[in-house]
Parts: C-alpha cells; structure tokens; sequence
C-alpha cells in the first residue's frame, strides 16, 4: 500500500539556528542532558534558563521571542541530535521549555493585545477550571476510502488538519487510529489573582493548552506561572473577531500570593517606619471602617486577622495559620459595612452574600460544558480562589444547611475534598473567614445562649477562633455620640461632594478638618502592601516568656471550669491564641512573639468568652455552649430529668409529665424547665410522648 508522508515547512539540517542551539547545549546543559537521556522516558522536557540563553546570543534570544515556533523546533531538534545517538526510539519525544522570561515579556492577563499574537510570553494567574487529560492527534494516519492511500500528517493547533484531495481525485478520508501517534493534552482556565484587581474589576480569564509531561501538573485554586505562545482560537462561524488561547511550554507552580503586590524601596522604608511607632496598632485600628463608630475590639481583631498568623508543616500534619472571625449582630450595626471595608484592605481577598451562595460556589463544582470537550470538568470556589487570603461571607445564617457543610473541612483543614462525577481529588483552600449573621429572630435576647439564637450549627460555630455580639444597646449617652458621629460623617461626605460639582475648593482648615475625621490613619493602599510585606517576610516564634503568659492563662481557665464543673477551653482556644500572638507580633515586623503579643490575643479571647460561651444560668464560662450547642448546665439537667422517667417507668410504663415536674423540683427545675427539657430530649430520641400529659423512654435496641 503506497504511504505518503504529507509535506510540511520544516527545519532543515543546514538551518542555522540548530547550529547554533547545539553550542549552546553543549556549552551549559551538557549535564542536564545527559541526565535526561539516563531518565527517558520519565523526563521528557530539557529546561532552559532565557536568561543564559540571553547571555550566550542575544540575536538568538530575541529571535526566540518573535519567532518561537520556528526556534523552539530548532532548539527540539538540536536537543535529539545528542538524544538520538543514545537511546534506542528513532524519533524520541523530547521538548526543550523556557522560562525566566526578560520583564517586558510577564504580561497582566488583562495587558495581552493582539500584538502578542504568535509570541513568546509570561503569565500568572489561578486556575480556576480545569478538563480530564485527554488524547490529543500528534500525527494522523488518514486512509482513502476509495483507493487505500495512506497520507501521514503532523497535527499542531487546535484545528484538526486532513489531506486536502488524494491522488486519485476523491476526497473521501477516514482516520486510521491504530496508526496515529497521540500525546495527552490538557485544558485548563486562568483567571487574574484576586490580589491584582482593584475596586469592582471583573477578573480577566485565559484558556490554556498543555500537553504531554506538562497535563495534571496544577489544580483548581493553584496559582501558577506559564511561558508559552498567544495564539487565535478557531471559531464555529466566519466572523472578524476571534478568541484567543495559550499554548503552553512551561508551568510552574508557585505559593507566592502576594508577589503581584510591588513594594518599592521608599514603600519598605514607610512600613519598616509605621512598625516602629508605638500607637500604631490603634492606627491601624482607626484605618478599618473609619466611617463605623466604636467596636474596637471587632476592628483590633479584624486587624490581627489581616496579619494573620504562621502556617506550620510538620512530618505528618500541617497547622493553620489563619483567623476565622464570627460577627452576630443585631440588624443595622454595620456588620456589613465591616465586612466591606476588610475587603477593601486586604491584599487577596472575596466577598460573598449568604443568600446568593452555594457550598460548591465556595468550594468547587464539576460542571459538563463545551470548555471540557463535552466530559466533566472542575470549577474552583470561592474559598479555593481565594487561598492565601480572606473571604468575607455575609448573612451566614441565610445559607442553606447543607451548604453550609462545605465549610467544616475548609475551615480547620484548610482543604475541600471533592468527589464529584466521579473526579475524586482534594483542593487547598488556605483561606480565613470573616463572617457575619443576624440573631435567629432578628434581635438578641439577653438571656438566651447564642447558639440557640442563630441558626448555625455548633460543629460550624467551634472553628471561628473569635465571636464577637454586637448588640444594638439603647443608651442615651451611646445614642447620641454614634448620631453625633454618622451626621459629621454625612456632613464631610456633602462637602467633598459639593465643592467637586461646582467646583469650588476648600479652605485649607476645612479640608484638614474633613480628612481628618473620614480618612483612615493609615492610607489603604499602604495598609494593602504593609500586611502583604509582614505575611510574605516575617515569621514570628513563640519566646518564652509569650508561652509561660498562654500557658498559665489556659491551665488557669481550665482549672477554674474544673472548680465549677464545667468546660472553660479546649485545645482550639489554645491554638487560637498563638494565631493571635503571632499576628500581633506581624504586625511590628517582629520574628519574635512577646509577651505583649500574648497579652493582647488573651484580651481579645477574653472579650470573645465574655460574649458568647458564659451561661445565662450560672454566669460561668462553659465552652459547652459551642462545641454541642448546650451548656454543661443544661446537658446535666437533661441527664437527671431522664433518669427519672427511667426509674419512674420501669422500662415499660408511661410516667406522667406532672410526677416528673414533681421530682425535678428538688434540683431547682420549674414546670417551665422541665417542659423544655422534655422537648430536648424528645428531639434526640431519648423519649415519646404515647399519650397527652405522659411520656416513655425510648427501647434502644
């Protein structure tokens, strides 16, 4: 049967650029080839720093910018003359990749034009969806229906190429598979780090190509680097404008969140400067939510949030470092105005509303669409996107329950697993959360425990490091220093607005007076590069006198939950205060936690404590009240009303409500009491109510 291999333009033996790739192979990956030879075909790709590149021919590295498909062929081929000799393959599959791309090529996703078209460039972005590997047609083996011809045909872009007419006049093909070559091929999306966008800006997207040695080397939420070529992506109908896609010849993963954020020498000076200053943690306390009377320690907790503490890798696990934060309130306490203006702030962060959310919007979804060639792909969440970050959720109470679920693992683990359409993997969401909820039935109720009061579950509640109530207090003195306070703050914003439409300027006194009251103390896209600085340069450890100060204070809590028979802390509340004291001292620039730092993450759990886990019965702190959604108190009482229906009973006799109360008078029980506890218990199963006025323990079997 005859075979034609189809022509195409390639490079010749005599072309020069091989030449000159091969002395350059020879000249600085001697070693590294040889190793790649010894490891084939596990190591397929050789490398190649540009910058050596640059240095040993800069016409050649110019070149390879322009031109990168005619060069990277030559550099490919200069790579099998030293490859071919030694092992055993005729045609092995081998690829040269470059990285360390000269400045002027690390293009903004939302920076690339058309003249980027057919060059070689670098991008940064998160994936945020991503397909299966699939097989992609290296070289088609076409067959002529009508008279058996072979044609062979090299494939290269995302168009499928067929022979044009066989010799014998026909145009009939069909694809002979079993004589095809195929490599695997990837596809993936990218989309701009949150820590780029500023304001309201939509984040730029770029659809990926990989293929070979380079497929299943991210996943969705991963930040990665990529060097490749711009090319035009096909369209389904003839029309002037096209899409656009990247071919890929380099990936790099890489862990540097905040490396997008540029600080400039005179910036460092201005931090190292703020560091030093003794008040500066009320400045940065007065720089959240300038607009916001009061709630200080909200705001100094938000802040150590922001500084976050050390993430630690240890041989079997890894310990977060991040700040999960619950604000309940009651409704028009400016929760959300601060939650929106930590958004503001923080250098990678997103901000999503309960009610519009799903659990696979936070975490990942697989979804089926054309962008996975018709087969399942994933799609990051927004907690995945946001990893190394902050996601500020709203209105937490108004998630559906089983939505909500998606948080747990996030929250403590700082993963989510997914098993979805059968794609079974696990994705990082290092992210802390700032999350606010309004009281069940709108407003507090002083002597309820707040757990009953907010539709979360306790399991959910137990991994925020702080809580915090803020209650909307009717005090006249409050009263009129917040009116007093928003009215200026109308005032100023009246007089910015009107010396801006009619042009008018304001005095000087009168502008200082304006900024003073409404600007933060520290400027946002200062404060925005600070704690980008502290969280990628500083790694504080614990001194001694910071672990003696934690140390004390939780074995004291504990031993005095013990004195009043109840739970007062748990490891989680100890873990939480050295992801404070380590913010704290992030914030000073600090690579040492002080006592100071120790001090201050113990206040601030104490204000947490004070609000939420003290019994409305007793006054004590029982940390019950979050980890089951009871106090000890209550779980006590539950335990002496049902052995009473048990020894009334008798296994088999209902008891009535009445000889219950009766009997639980003698521990302090009203009718009331009893009636609620009754109620609990037959919620969980432990009893049944047979008959009006009578109740019967429940046969477990």
């Amino acid at each position: 049967m005859p075979v034609r291999i189809a022509e195409v333009e390639a490079l010749g033996e005599e072309s020069p650029y091989i030449e000159k790739f091969r002395k350059f192979f020879e000249t600085h990956y001697k070693k590294e080839i040889e190793e790649l030879i010894e490891n084939y075909p596990e190591i397929r790709s050789l490398h190649v720093d540009f910058a050596k590149l640059e240095k040993f021919d800069y016409t050649l590295a110019d070149e390879l910018l322009e031109n990168p498909d005619m060069l990277i062929e030559a550099a490919q081929q200069a790579l099998k003359h030293f490859a071919i000799a030694t092992l055993d393959t005729k045609e092995p599959s081998l690829h040269v990749r470059f990285f360390n791309l000269p400045e002027d090529r690390k293009i903004l996703l939302r920076e690339i034009s058309a003249g980027n078209l057919n060059k070689l460039i670098c991008v940064e972005g998160v994936v945020k969806q991503i397909t299966d590997v699939l097989p992609k047609l290296k070289v088609a083996t076409w067959r002529c229906n009508r008279c058996g011809a072979i044609y062979k045909i090299p494939q290269s872009g995302q168009t499928l190429i067929e022979p044009v007419v066989c010799e014998c006049r026909h145009k009939d093909f069909s694809l002979v598979e079993e004589q095809s070559e195929f490599i695997d091929y990837q596809k993936m999306q990218i989309q701009e780090p949150l820590e780029v966008l500023k304001g309201s800006e939509q984040p730029t997207t770029l659809d990926v190509y990989v293929s070979d040695d380079l497929v299943n080397k991210a996943l969705p939420g991963d930040t990665i680097v990529l060097v490749g070529i711009l090319r035009l992506a096909p369209t389904k109908r003839a029309k002037p404008v096209f899409g656009r896609y990247l071919e890929c010849i380099y990936l790099e993963q890489t862990q540097r969140e905040f490396e997008e954020i540029t600080i400039t020498p005179e910036e460092e000076k201005k931090i190292k400067e703020l560091a030093k200053d003794p008040d500066i943690y009320n400045k940065l306390i007065n720089s959240i939510a300038p607009n916001i009377y009061g709630h200080e320690d909200v705001k100094e907790a938000i802040v150590l949030q922001l500084f976050g503490g050390v993430k630690k890798t240890l041989p079997t696990q890894q310990i977060r470092g991040n700040i999960h934060i619950l604000l309940v309130g009651d409704p028009g306490v400016a929760k959300s105005q601060i939650l929106m203006s930590a958004n503001a702030i923080a250098p990678k962060s997103i901000y999503v509303g309960g009610k519009t959310t799903t659990g696979v919007g936070l975490t990942a979804t697989a979804v089926k669409d054309e962008f996975g060639e018709g087969s399942w792909t994933l799609k990051a969440g927004a907690l995945v996107l946001a990893s190394g970050g902050i996601a500020m959720v709203d209105e937490l109470d108004k998630m559906p329950a089983e939505e909500r679920v998606a948080l747990h693992e996030a929250m403590e683990q700082g993963t989510v697993s997914v098993a979805k359409a059968g794609i079974i993997t696990r994705f990082k969401t290092d992210t802390s959360i700032l999350a606010a909820a309004n009281p069940k039935f709108s407003r507090f109720e002083l002597y309820e425990p707040l757990v009953e009061q907010i539709d979360l579950p306790p399991t959910l509640i137990s991994r925020f490091d702080l809580f915090f109530l803020i209650r909307d207090v009717l005090d006249k003195t409050l009263d009129t220093e917040i009116a007093n306070f928003i009215l200026r703050t109308h005032q100023a914003g009246e007089k910015i607005s009107q010396a801006q439409t009619q042009g008018k300027r304001l005095s000087k006194k009168e502008d200082e007076a304006i900024k003073r009251f409404i600007q933060p103390a520290i400027e946002p896209d200062l404060l925005r590069k600070y704690i980008s600085y502290a969280r990628q340069h500083v790694f504080p450890v614990l001194s001694k006198e910071a672990m003696e100060t934690l140390s004390e204070f939780y074995v004291k809590l504990r031993e005095k939950g013990k004195e009043e028979g109840s739970y007062t802390a748990t490891h989680r509340q100890l873990e939480g205060l050295v992801r404070l004291s380590e913010a704290s001292a992030r914030v000073r620039l600090s690579n040492v936690v002080e006592k100071q730092d120790a001090e201050r993450a113990i206040r601030l759990l104490k204000r947490s404590l004070k609000d939420v886990v003290t019994d409305p019965e007793t006054g004590k702190i029982d940390i019950d009240l979050i980890l089951t959604g009871q106090t000890h108190t209550q779980i006590e009482n539950m335990r002496r009303v049902l052995a009473i229906i048990k020894e009334k009973s008798k296994g088999a006799e209902p008891v009535a409500v009445d000889e219950i109360v009766g009997e639980a008078s003698q521990f302090g029980l009203t009718r009331d009491k009893v009636e609620e506890l009754l109620n609990k218990l037959e919620k969980k199963g432990e009893i049944y109510r047979p008959r009006h006025g009578f109740v019967k323990p429940t046969q477990k079997e």
